[in-house]
């Protein structure tokens, strides 16, 4: 069953393409079965802390629907790759639908 994913990434600001690291994430996600619904770029900013001596990095937020191994298969590509320097993960609840409104007769 498919359920709503956010996931934040930061990489490394040192990399000649974002763009290709960013659809290369996106294709892991399309080949396990996810449909990704958005994808922000945040651009780079300054980190509060340094991580892997970097001061800086690219901030990317996906919002995807997906079954929980396709989250674990990104996580591991992010995971050994050299490219991202954190991530975080965080399933999402689903929109309830608002309830209609009825009218009071009197």
């Amino acid at each position: 069953m498919a359920q709503l994913y956010e996931t934040m990434y930061i990489l490394r600001p040192d990399l000649t393409d974002e763009t290709q690291s960013i659809e290369k994430y996106q294709t892991i996600l399309r080949d396990s079965g996810a449909e990704i619904l958005e994808t922000q770029h945040r651009g780079k900013r300054r980190l509060a802390y340094e991580i892997q001596k970097q001061r800086e990095g690219v901030y990317v937020q996906m919002n995807y629907r997906a079954p929980g191994t396709s989250v674990a298969i990104l996580e591991r590509a992010m995971r050994l790759g050299d490219e991202v320097i954190r991530y975080l993960t965080i399933a999402q609840e689903e929109p309830k639908a608002e309830p209609e409104a009825v009218e009071a007769v009197e």
